[in-house]
């Protein structure tokens, strides 16, 4: 038992301390305490108070990380529907783990195992299946899902610096919520008008802000499957819904993607807003991805 406890600070650095076949579809509750944490973290909220600026700052991130997940670890990782370097390729995935929602290799293999097996008994985050509570959150913190099949993403399981980003994926978390600590303190210090300090910045930048960041794209695994329309017929349940849509980018044009998940672009009408690829369109501009894919004019006409 002793043995079990001292394993456990290196089981939250260290993926591979984790044994690879940890057994049934159970929560394995020691990996889940920096999950429940940094949601009970949240009410510190009523001590820290707030700023516009902390504020702000709360609402940036939150921008940023979602489109970090919807546009590099969903679009580019798990569907390749666009190109770009390595190097960009490497802050793709940095930005994504800042996120808090493990590695793009663990990411991308899971996300191309649903879409293999979306609503079958075998899908891991179907809430058809397995309920709202498993799909929005469950399935990943549990011991059946802790690892990932390398032969599902070989394609970017190539790249060294992406395993080691997956294997240590809590490194990027810790030093991005120990940044906005020291931001947070030289703020007090050089600009005092603006009424924050470090302890602030981290409830509201890192706390605040990735507990919203979590249950807006985990909405996507739960509510895009339950709730909303279905112009396309496809084999699961996957739905179009513009208030998940605007929450989380455009990923709630969720049938449009189950019909073609090929598509950078989500939002196939011109109504359907779809923020993640209008940033994608920036970044185009900018040359730091190219070869948007495009659903074709007939799938449009369909729909």
């Amino acid at each position: 038992m002793l043995s079990y406890i001292f394993q456990l600070p290196l089981r939250w650095i260290d993926n591979k301390a984790t044994p690879e076949h940890l057994g049934p579809n159970k929560i394995d509750w020691s990996r889940i305490i920096p999950f429940i944490g940094i949601h009970v973290a949240c009410l510190a909220v009523f001590f820290v108070g707030y700023s516009k600026f902390a504020l702000g700052l709360a609402l940036f991130l939150y921008a940023l990380r979602v489109f970090s997940i919807t546009a590099f670890y969903h679009r580019y990782f798990s569907h390749k529907t666009f190109q770009t370097n390595r190097f960009w390729q490497f802050i793709f995935a940095v930005l994504g783990l800042t996120a808090i929602q493990r590695g793009p290799l663990w990411w991308a293999s899971h996300h191309r195992e649903h879409h293999m097996v979306s609503d079958q008994e075998a899908d891991p985050h179907s809430p058809v299946q397995h309920g709202f509570l498993w799909s929005h959150f469950g399935w990943f913190l549990s011991k059946k899902y802790f690892h990932h099949d390398p032969k599902r993403i070989q394609d970017f399981n190539r790249y060294p610096e992406l395993r080691f980003l997956d294997r240590f994926d809590v490194i990027v978390p810790i030093v991005f919520g120990i940044g906005l600590y020291a931001l947070g303190e030289y703020l007090r210090v050089a600009h005092p008008a603006l009424g924050t300090n470090g302890l602030q910045l981290f409830i509201w930048g890192f706390c605040i802000s990735t507990v919203c960041v979590f249950h807006a794209t985990f909405t996507i695994n739960s509510l895009s499957h339950c709730f909303g329309k279905k112009p396309f017929k496809t084999s699961d349940n996957s739905r179009n819904n513009i208030f998940l849509a605007l929450l989380s980018f455009g990923e709630g044009w969720h049938n449009n993607h189950h019909h073609y998940p090929a598509s950078a672009r989500q939002g196939f009408k011109w109504w359907q807003i779809d923020i993640t690829y209008y940033l994608l369109l920036g970044l185009e501009k900018l040359r730091i991805i190219k070869d948007l894919r495009q659903p074709p004019a007939s799938l449009l006409r369909e729909g």
